[in-house]
């Protein structure tokens, strides 16, 4: 069973962050955990002398105006809720991934499709996605609004193992979800084919046998993983698809309506340059339900 004591939302006062709050706050009120909402105001990095002059900091008349609303935006989400407002100056990406050391999950708003094609470019919501330590909760603009309890926003959640720590972690907290939520588990792996072997498998009755008996092995490696005290809390499919992962995660969770995709992430330092490009940021990009992604601990 997970805890979540901390929930972190930063806050930029869009649209965007004020869906991802609401989910926040669910979240939040589901685990009677403290709410904080961060707000950075940006201070860039100073050209060196004389290029430039030394950049603004907030002067205390603004920041007490940034503070009251916030304030605001956290009485009219989080009634009922323990929530602390942050004000805080410098990079962005600095100072969230500063106060997610100290969160238990982190939930953010992202831009969609047209609006993450800046992922591939560096925007905050990649950068934080790399390199924080804790869970972070991404919500498409597509997802659906979010209710006041797990339950209704988590109905169906789907977890793509394939079996790395990370992914494993993430299934740890998959089934922690659905077992609070009472919710339906599809525990998913894609087997990924190198082109070669597919066509022998396609053209060949030796390779149609290869493939049942891999599919086999790997749904008895998934129901290894799910222990059996879970079950009688949430109704638990195990299941086995051939293609990119990425397509078929997707796929699943479209055609069972999935109110959440739990992913693993991937390593640190140079491995995490890959996450562009990777299963997990092309899941992140297109995904219409709220996806959680997962680092090994």
């Amino acid at each position: 069973m997970i805890e979540i004591n901390n929930v972190l939302c930063p806050v930029d006062f869009s649209d965007l962050s004020r869906r991802a709050l609401d989910h926040a706050a669910a979240v939040a009120k589901w685990y009677s955990a403290q709410l904080t909402l961060l707000h950075v105001h940006l201070v860039p990095k100073p050209a060196l002398p004389p290029l430039a002059p030394e950049p603004e900091a907030l002067v205390s008349p603004i920041r007490g105006q940034l503070r009251q609303s916030l304030e605001a935006w956290a009485q009219e989400a989080a009634t009922g809720l323990s929530t602390t407002c942050l004000v805080a100056e410098g990079g962005v990406v600095d100072e969230i991934l500063a106060e997610a050391q100290s969160a238990d999950i982190l939930v953010m708003g992202t831009h969609g499709r047209c609006g993450l094609d800046h992922l591939v470019l560096g925007s905050v919501a990649e950068k934080v996605l790399r390199k924080a330590n804790c869970p972070v909760l991404t919500i498409p603009r597509a997802a659906p609004d979010a209710t006041d309890a797990v339950p209704g926003l988590f109905h169906h959640i789907v977890a793509a193992v394939d079996f790395s720590d990370a992914s494993q972690r993430a299934l740890v907290f998959a089934m922690s979800l659905a077992e609070e939520a009472h919710a339906r588990l599809t525990a998913l792996h894609v087997i990924d084919l190198p082109e070669a072997v597919e066509t022998w498998i396609v053209d060949s009755h030796d390779g149609r046998g290869h493939l049942e008996r891999w599919t086999q092995g790997t749904l008895h490696r998934l129901r290894e993983l799910v222990p059996e005290e879970i079950r009688p809390y949430c109704h638990v499919e195990e299941l086995v698809e051939e293609g990119k992962p990425y397509r078929e995660i997707l796929r699943v969770a479209h055609e069972r309506n999935a109110g959440l995709i739990v992913i693993g992430a991937h390593g640190r330092g140079i491995v995490e340059q890959a996450f562009v490009g990777s299963t997990a940021q092309h899941i992140v990009r297109q995904a219409v339900c709220p996806v959680l992604t997962v680092r090994p601990a």
